[in-house]
């Protein structure tokens, strides 16, 4: 239950049409469910506005499963990052209606879509190299309930690429900028619009690019107002952060 779903419960129950004993059972649910492995955090989407997300690298196919399962029950949605061909098997073999995206290397179950705020998430790759780490960014804001907009391959060796998708750019409350090379996607995007923009390094680039590391610095030294920049390769984390500004923007978050 996120926190939204839970003031609708209230609503429901103050204008008569949900019953006490019901509202009671829904908040009276065990806050972690203890798996041995993993201690699942049932109460994160009460806290967050959003279950709970797997993180599939470094877990075996059968623990993101049970972890999931414990999470669906409870949530009735899903969200697990950075998997492989063998999670996405399991998972979809235990889940019939699960999403394997490939690109983004994600899978989602969404047994109960968030409605879509209003207001855009404009995804920005600065190449194709970049996809994987957009995609995941993009997966992440739309299964919390945004509109999302993908503007691919508009790097800056190519400005007229960018410039000619400007005007859907600017339209966004919030931009996330994915760049590899020298990194200067984000920079020159930070100078011509005047909303949030949250830069993503990829360690996509030749040998000083040093893992990410000269993309990472570039966005962490840009001279344009209003960036922000999260980890390398951390679309996930630059899509949760874009998707809590766009819920800020529609007054959803207190």
């Amino acid at each position: 239950m996120t926190t939204v779903e839970a003031i609708h419960l209230l609503e429901q129950f103050r204008a008569g049409t949900t019953s006490r004993d019901e509202v009671l059972r829904a908040f009276q649910a065990k806050p972690l469910a203890d798996l041995g492995f993993a201690q699942v955090d049932l109460h994160r989407g009460l806290r967050k506005n959003f279950p709970e997300v797997i993180y599939g690298e470094g877990k075996s196919p059968a623990q993101v499963t049970a972890i999931a399962e414990k999470i669906v029950d409870h949530s009735r949605r899903v969200l697990v990052t950075r998997i492989g061909p063998d999670h996405a098997r399991a998972f979809r073999k235990k889940f019939r209606r699960a999403v394997h995206h490939e690109a983004a290397r994600c899978l989602t179950l969404d047994e109960k879509p968030l409605a879509k705020r209003a207001g855009a998430i404009a995804v920005v790759c600065a190449g194709t190299s970049d996809l994987p780490v957009a995609e995941e960014a993009a997966v992440t804001a739309d299964i919390m309930g945004n509109h999302v907009e993908r503007i691919y391959d508009v790097g800056v060796a190519g400005l007229h690429r960018l410039l000619g998708r400007l005007d859907g750019i600017r339209k966004a409350n919030v931009i996330i900028a994915v760049a590899g090379m020298e990194g200067a996607l984000p920079s020159v995007i930070g100078g011509l619009v005047a909303k949030p923009v949250i830069a993503v390094p990829t360690s996509v680039g030749y040998g000083t690019n040093l893992g990410g590391l000269s993309a990472l610095f570039a966005m962490l030294n840009s001279c344009s107002s209003g960036i922000t920049v999260v980890n390398i390769n951390n679309g996930f984390g630059a899509g949760y952060a874009a998707s809590q500004i766009n819920a800020l923007a529609n007054g959803e978050l207190k």
